[in-house]
């Protein structure tokens, strides 16, 4: 009887639930999935965790693959030389392969008082956090959300849809990927549901205190609960295992998702670097990049070669509040087009794509090998001639 291949995935998010139900299309392959919390948490809707608009949680039954076994621990040390993933709650697991996807949170901030007195929201145990301490707020107390990119848009419309006065404090544009026309669109809906949204250098916030802002023009915004959405951070498990990272802490690979340092450890989502060239944080990145994390792992069980990841972006969304939204087309090079769609139509496409985001996983589960997604075939290759003159040969 042939041994069976150990796939062991770090991270049950959408990256790493897709690389595992993908990784099943063998019968000679085993797949672990090792998550720190026994249910999954679709991220897309963790500001309406917040708002109590949603519990932004789905049973693994639903999501996983049969068969898929789940470990419900935390990695400590990954140990590339033999194999084998420490567990935080004691003993460790062996692999043939090993897929990273850790995910990512919120970057420590180094806004003096920041870490102290604003609430991050970026996890599902920091949402919960948060919803509890609004809970206990009074709605007429002053809410100061830091960060204009999504999750701060969202949060401060969820918000402010609830009555709260909420400023909603950008250091740099409101956001920044939407197309002018879209932005304005977004000042339009977020001054309706009664946000103030501050803008541009001037806004940056320089410090925290418990009931208080400040900005970097000398401005101080009374503020009882601050929440912080700027930012980004990922574990830093592959740095302390000794593996190659880029700036911010994600494990470095070649364009097959292959970790510099060894070919049986591939890495997808959020916490992935391909040729120092990360891509876009999203749901729907973290589920191609799963999914090509699998292909290249069953790719060299076969002994034959990982092709590069191609991956183009079709659209960006946002929810304001529960009865509008905006739906923002893109080129396929991850450019904002002039055209977008927003109010009912921009909500429904938003809400379509959060409940698609979740069904990919699990049609995977039930159709191994299943899962397509648009392809470029020109930006990508163009971005690393850029940057490296020519595109690094993956390992072999």
């Amino acid at each position: 009887m042939s041994k069976k291949i150990d796939v062991v995935v770090i991270g049950g998010g959408y990256a790493g639930v897709m690389a595992a139900n993908r990784s099943t299309q063998r019968d000679d392959v085993t797949v672990t999935v090792i998550n720190p919390r026994p249910l999954f948490v679709p991220r897309l809707r963790l500001h309406q965790l917040v708002g109590g608009t949603h519990d932004a949680v789905v049973d693994y039954t639903e999501v996983l693959a049969e068969g898929v076994r789940l470990v419900v621990d935390s990695v400590t040390r990954i140990d590339a030389s033999g194999r084998t993933v420490t567990l935080a709650e004691g003993g460790t697991i062996a692999y043939d392969y090993l897929i990273y996807a850790v995910g990512s949170g919120s970057a420590g901030p180094r806004v003096p008082g920041a870490a102290e007195f604003a609430y991050p929201v970026a996890t599902f145990e920091a949402a919960q956090r948060l919803r509890s301490v609004l809970y206990d707020t009074p709605v007429s107390a002053a809410v100061t959300v830091v960060g204009g990119g999504p999750t701060g848009i969202e949060t401060a419309a969820e918000l402010a849809e609830q009555g709260r006065t909420v400023t909603l404090v950008c250091g740099r544009v409101l956001g920044p990927y939407l197309h002018p026309r879209a932005r304005r669109t977004a000042r339009k809906y977020l001054a309706k549901l009664g946000a103030n949204v501050l803008e541009g250098p001037d806004a940056s916030v320089t410090a925290v205190t418990k009931e208080a802002v400040r900005l970097g023009d000398g401005r101080t915004l009374a503020s009882q609960v601050t929440i912080w959405t700027a930012g980004f951070g990922v574990p830093d498990l592959a740095a302390a295992s000794g593996l190659r990272t880029d700036a911010a802490g994600r494990l470095l690979t070649d364009e097959t998702l292959t970790s510099l340092d060894d070919e049986r450890i591939v890495a997808a989502g959020d916490s992935s670097a391909p040729s120092d060239l990360p891509f876009r944080m999203s749901a729907y990145a973290a589920g191609c990049l799963g999914a090509h994390a699998a292909d290249t792992v069953l790719n060299r069980i076969a002994g034959e070669q990982p092709t590069p990841i191609d991956l183009s972006f079709p659209a960006m969304c946002l929810s304001f509040g529960r009865h509008t939204g905006i739906f923002q087309l893109g080129h396929k090079d991850d450019t904002a087009m002039r055209i977008y769609f927003s109010g009912l139509a921009g909500k429904k496409l938003k809400e379509f794509a959060c409940e698609a985001s979740v069904r990919h996983l699990v049609t995977e589960a039930r159709k191994p090998g299943s899962h397509h997604w648009p392809k470029d075939g020109k930006h990508r290759p163009q971005l690393l001639r850029a940057q490296h003159g020519d595109a690094p040969a993956p390992i072999a």
